[in-house]
């Protein structure tokens, strides 16, 4: 998300059922993180206990449970809330169970009990795997891909409810039990990772389908579902074969938080005498010139009006946002983070957080979203080759300089720095990470216009576009409804690129989850991703091997993914008329083929001095001996 959404009116109450979704009954304290787990290596754990009355803040507090030690009891700012560190030990271990938290005062007693939970590992489905190059994720709006139980979509309780469909900025009723439906879906046009917008409860008075301003770190929205539906999509995509990302927002919450309406102290929030929004120039952040103002205006100002900068340079803050990063992790089992608005966090933060996730889970796949213009600008927020005092540990990026590249490959005239040229450059100037690899690629999103519609409705320029994205290097997105030729712009609002999935709906006269209810262009484009994706699960060229590239010439651009195991040429015509490609140059990488087979068509032909390539076509061969 880069920029604010302008049409949010918010309403500044929070309704009472969400303070009580913290717990699953009633008890005399809410305590954050809602559980924890045993053997954890995270095992100094912070709570945020807050109380109901005045005197909340004064009670004593004692803990006798094997393997747990009180380290120590800070109040809160107000008086109604404590921070109790407790230490949760490795050795002897602390066995799951429920975990008695005294409180003592006023003549009075009260005991809350505070689960403890089993660790996940080496129970149940694989998780935190992480995604790597290997993969290809679909990234979707659960709001607007399915609706799988209409009788959630409007809730008691809560500010916004289904007006309909036809409210553009609105609910439309898709959940997550729609997704688990669909699954299937997913897998057969060749995905092997789900990516969500976040699940979070937004108890927003408008635009709350999104997910970006919550209201609770600790309870899934229950219009989509809450925790039971999303524990069973997550445990039913594992036992098929798919992984899961959450979508992570550490920068800010929304104006509705419960920890917004209620702070803890008082500098839970970066606070400015009056509203200051963030300048969204990432410059100062690593400008070697920047004044100190430009860079706390960018790094402390609020995204919106609505969305309130969360003071990451607090320990209290710190830790609640780590333990929550950890504890869905553990609770849920996903598989990967992608990070919000990566550059809006305090960096040394985020070190510290992708640190004790990477701790904890070493396989586990983070990267952060970074919609800047540069390559440098880029490559400063992710783990980099650069000797610059500030070094990330973040493993990879949203690709936005890839992005800008490949669309201009498919919608720039040829030239010297224009077209084509730009993507080759883009590509060459990989040498600045770490590893490139880890940088999630993509033509669209839903902050972005359609790629339909911005190479004109063009089915080749699309199926160029797609082809790139799933060959090219790193880690392959799809956003939901390419497939499906959706074709908005953002304009007037973003909600024009965030339409709901015919046939997600029941009574929809259209159903495009089935071949047959797709049109025959759709299915073209359907068919051209799926051949492709489910040909490079078997290729590791294509999945982790080198990339070589040629410099374009002539509206014309060749690069080679290869191992030891196979070669795959990639082929791309920007002209208007089928062009002939001298094969000769290439000799480097074609030397000792024979044969190509054409990957889209199947067809097998022998490797001469020219080829042949259709006007706006792409090639994708795999040379044979």
């Amino acid at each position: 998300m880069k920029r604010p959404y302008p049409s949010y009116i918010f309403c500044l109450c929070t309704k009472i059922f969400v303070l009580l979704s913290f717990i699953a009954n009633a008890q005399y304290a809410t305590i954050y993180p809602t559980n924890w787990f045993t053997g954890m290596k995270w095992n100094k754990v912070q709570l945020l206990m807050k109380g109901n009355d005045a005197s909340f803040g004064q009670q004593k507090i004692s803990v006798n449970y094997p393997g747990i030690n009180i380290e120590k009891v800070n109040k809160l700012d107000n008086d109604n809330g404590l921070f109790l560190c407790i230490d949760i030990s490795i050795s002897p271990t602390a066995i799951a169970g429920n975990v008695p938290i005294v409180f003592s005062g006023n003549g009075s007693t009260h005991t809350v009990n505070w689960p403890l939970k089993a660790k996940r590992t080496g129970r149940g489905t694989a998780f935190a795997q992480g995604i790597t190059s290997k993969d290809l994720i679909y990234f979707l709006m659960p709001d607007r891909f399915a609706n799988g139980d209409p009788s959630n979509d409007s809730l008691p309780g809560l500010q916004e409810q289904y007006y309909g469909r036809n409210i553009s900025k609105g609910r439309h009723g898709g959940d997550i039990q729609g997704i688990t439906q669909h699954l299937d879906y997913i897998k057969e046009l060749g995905n092997t990772t789900l990516w969500l917008t976040p699940v979070l409860i937004n108890d927003m008075k408008t635009e709350s389908f999104h997910g970006y301003a919550f209201t609770d770190q600790y309870t899934i929205d229950p219009r989509f579902g809450g925790e039971k539906a999303y524990h069973e999509m997550i445990d039913a995509a594992h036992a098929k074969g798919l992984k899961v990302i959450q979508d992570a927002v550490y920068n800010h919450v929304g104006i509705n938080h419960i920890l917004v309406k209620n702070k803890p102290c008082k500098e839970w929030l970066h606070n400015w005498p009056e509203f200051t929004q963030t300048s969204y120039k990432d410059q100062p952040a690593f400008d070697p010139y920047a004044s100190h103002a430009d860079y706390k205006l960018y790094q402390d100002g609020w995204f919106t009006r609505l969305m309130p900068d969360l003071n990451q340079g607090n320990t209290y803050v710190a830790n609640y946002l780590i333990q929550h990063a950890l504890w869905t992790v553990e609770e849920f089992g996903i598989d990967g983070w992608r990070i919000d608005t990566y550059g809006y966090n305090d960096l040394h933060f985020m070190n510290r957080c992708n640190k004790a996730l990477m701790n904890e889970y070493p396989n586990i796949t983070l990267f952060g979203e970074t919609w800047v213009t540069g390559t440098p600008n880029q490559s400063y927020f992710v783990a980099n080759n650069y000797d610059i005092p500030f070094k990330s540990n973040l493993p990879g990026v949203t690709d936005f300089q890839m992005l800008w590249g490949m669309l201009a490959g498919l919608n720039e005239k040829f030239g010297w720095n224009e077209g084509y040229s730009k993507l080759y450059t883009t590509l060459a100037q990989d040498f600045v990470y770490k590893d490139p690899y880890k940088n999630c690629i993509f033509l669209d999103n839903h902050d972005l216009d359609r790629i339909f519609a911005v190479v004109g409705k063009d089915i080749n320029k699309l199926k160029q576009g797609l082809t790139w994205v799933l060959t090219l290097r790193g880690i392959p997105q799809i956003y939901y409804g390419t497939e499906l030729l959706m074709d908005k712009f953002k304009d007037p609002s973003d909600a024009e690129v965030r339409k709901d999935v015919p046939g997600g709906w029941p009574g929809d006269s259209t159903n495009n989850f089935v071949a047959s209810g797709r049109t025959v262009a759709q299915n073209d484009v359907f068919n051209h991703i799926k051949t492709l994706a489910n040909y490079r699960k078997r290729s590791t060229a294509l999945q982790t091997g080198k990339l070589m590239q040629y410099v374009p010439y002539d509206g014309i651009y060749v690069y080679f993914r290869y191992d030891s195991k196979s070669t795959v040429m990639v082929v791309s015509n920007s002209n208007e008329t089928e062009a002939t490609v001298k094969l000769g140059r290439f000799e480097e990488r074609t030397k000792g083929f024979t044969k190509a087979r054409n990957v889209l068509t199947g067809e097998t032909t022998i490797l001469g001095i020219n080829l042949l390539i259709a006007a706006k076509g792409t090639l994708v061969l795999e040379l044979l001996k």
